[in-house]
């Protein structure tokens, strides 16, 4: 009789095993004991074990020759759900003794505000090239006409949905790797591996394909042992990893970087990244960094949503748990997205900060360093996103473009938000900045060259101070004006005797139709992205042909 027992005991432990680990091999919980998906899984498999030793036991009884008296039928079974039951009641306690009710001033504490000078503090816009305004939905717009005109990659592969920010050579770009198109794609390429990436570049509106000399092996469309959540898993059984983005470095060379977290309280509350995988998909090769000693290539160590969920704690439960649900006294959180800010080396997450009573304007704003986790304050009281989102789209309603998120810049002291406005098939089509403090200034450009000068102009014309911005002042002699319309907007541009152009909008300064050849003019003007063609900011006759 106990020697049945027993094999019933090890013939379900078997089973369980096996269970548990295909199951594990799909799911890839964390096997760690501050993970909630842990207690989940371990939950599992003691059910599992009950149920096997109650399916195998049923025969048991069913045979004559063996009599069990009934007391002891389910005596295995029931110690798999005593511990399911005691897994669970582990689960509950912990979930809530990590609650924000007994710890709300813990969780205020995570994060770390410093309170800055926007005007001292972020530098003033002196040229385009690190404004990131694309959103991923450009971007896939974008690489995927890239992707299409590679015949030999398209019909195997596609890109990834998930296009990473990053700062690259100085300068903002989008990058996302190929993967395989579906489990066929893969079988017949996975010896081969993903040959190479896509890169957007935010600025130009343009992407490049980057072939790699080594391919990569380990992607998330991979299957059986080339998934890389499953190499990942099975190399750090261990870790909690919260996101995995695909970046490269400053030569090119791909990566995944992977973010691990752990509580900052009790068993599972205030989960904050600890340390950073940094994974290389063509060999599997990786190491792990504490989070203070992340490599300074990498961009993108916390998560956004992250970011803004750390302010929101010390937002809302500064003042209290009870505080933040009922009196609200000075509680306040950010809005509920985030723009890209390239400042120096790094990415920093940019939104706004309002007060949790009223939707309607910033009391501020927020920027927090990607890699390193640090947050500043910006106590500059305006508009909030969307409504500056929705002057942008107002300004030329006729069009029906939609504004993206903006992200911010400062243009001669002026806190500004600066975004894209797009067509409905997703394509940029013209650039909007908009004013923080008074969003009824606004103006648009076709590049965001020419749509700084024109907020210039603007802000000028508003008797707005520019902070000693400099301008770039000259007289000219005109030798020739050419007025010409391209879909409803009249662009003139006057040549000066030494062959240079300017450029400006009939729309925004009517009396530009009044220069005349051999006129002498006093101008202002931005350089764009063509040598010797620049937009004209402002200008004033010094003397008039006859």
């Amino acid at each position: 009789m106990e020697k049945k027992r027993i094999l019933r005991i090890l013939l379900s432990l078997g089973i369980t095993a096996v269970v548990g680990f295909v199951t594990f091999y799909i799911a890839l919980p964390p096997l760690n004991f501050h993970a909630v998906g842990f207690y989940f899984y371990m939950i599992f498999l003691c059910l599992l074990y009950s149920g096997a030793y109650f399916v195998l036991s049923i025969s048991a009884w069913k045979d004559r020759r063996y009599r069990q008296p009934a007391g002891g039928r389910s005596y295995g079974a029931t110690a798999g759900l005593l511990l399911a039951a005691l897994l669970f009641a582990i689960l509950c306690v912990g979930g809530l003794f990590s609650a924000q009710l007994f710890h709300a001033k813990r969780y205020a504490s995570v994060a770390t505000i410093e309170t800055a000078a926007f005007e001292e503090d972020m530098p003033e816009l002196t040229s385009v090239t690190n404004i990131a305004l694309m959103d991923t939905d450009s971007a896939r717009i974008i690489g995927n006409r890239t992707l299409g005109a590679l015949s030999e990659l398209v019909s195997q592969y596609r890109i990834n949905e998930t296009y990473t920010q990053i700062n690259y050579q100085n300068r903002p770009q989008k990058v996302a790797n190929l993967e395989y198109d579906d489990f066929f794609k893969w079988f017949n390429n996975h010896g081969e591996g993903v040959p190479g990436y896509v890169m957007v570049d935010p600025v130009n509106n343009s992407a490049a394909y980057k072939k790699l000399e080594k391919p990569l092996r380990y992607v998330e469309s991979g299957y059986f042992g080339d998934n890389l959540m499953r190499k990942l898993r099975f190399s750090y059984p261990t870790k909690i990893f919260d996101t995995c983005y695909f970046e490269i470095d400053e030569e090119g060379n791909p990566y995944y970087i992977v973010s691990c977290l752990s509580p900052k309280i009790a068993l599972f509350g205030a989960m904050d990244v600890s340390e950073v995988i940094i994974f290389d998909p063509c060999d599997g090769s990786s190491e792990l960094y504490p989070v203070g000693e992340v490599p300074s290539w990498v961009d993108i160590v916390y998560d956004g949503e992250l970011a803004m969920e750390k302010y929101n704690w010390y937002g809302t439960l500064s003042g209290g748990f009870w505080n933040s649900v009922i009196g609200n006294k000075n509680c306040k959180e950010t809005t509920d997205d985030y723009g890209y800010i390239v400042l120096g080396d790094d990415v920093w997450y940019f939104t706004g900060v309002t007060s949790v009573t009223s939707d309607e304007s910033n009391i501020g704003f927020i920027i927090t360093n990607a890699r390193t986790g640090e947050y500043k304050f910006y106590p500059v009281v305006g508009a909030e996103e969307y409504s500056a989102m929705g002057a942008a789209e107002g300004e030329v309603q006729e069009k029906g473009y939609v504004a993206s998120f903006p992200s911010l810049i400062n243009v001669g002291g002026q806190a500004t938000y600066i975004m894209v406005l797009k067509d409905t098939g997703g394509l940029v089509k013209l650039y909007a900045l908009v004013n923080v403090e008074n969003y009824g200034i606004v103006a648009t450009g076709e590049t965001q060259t020419e749509a700084i000068a024109a907020y210039k102009k603007l802000l000028r014309t508003n008797q707005v101070d520019l902070n000693g911005s400099d301008e770039v002042t000259k007289e000219i002699t005109v030798e020739e004006v050419r007025v010409i319309a391209v879909e409803d907007l009249t662009t003139v541009y006057i040549t000066d005797t030494d062959g240079n152009v300017y450029k400006g909008y009939l729309k925004s300064d009517e009396s530009l139709i009044l220069i005349r050849s051999g006129d002498r003019l006093r101008v202002s003007y931005a350089p764009t992205e063509i040598d010797r063609l620049y937009f004209l900011e402002s200008w004033e006759f010094a003397a008039q042909s006859e």
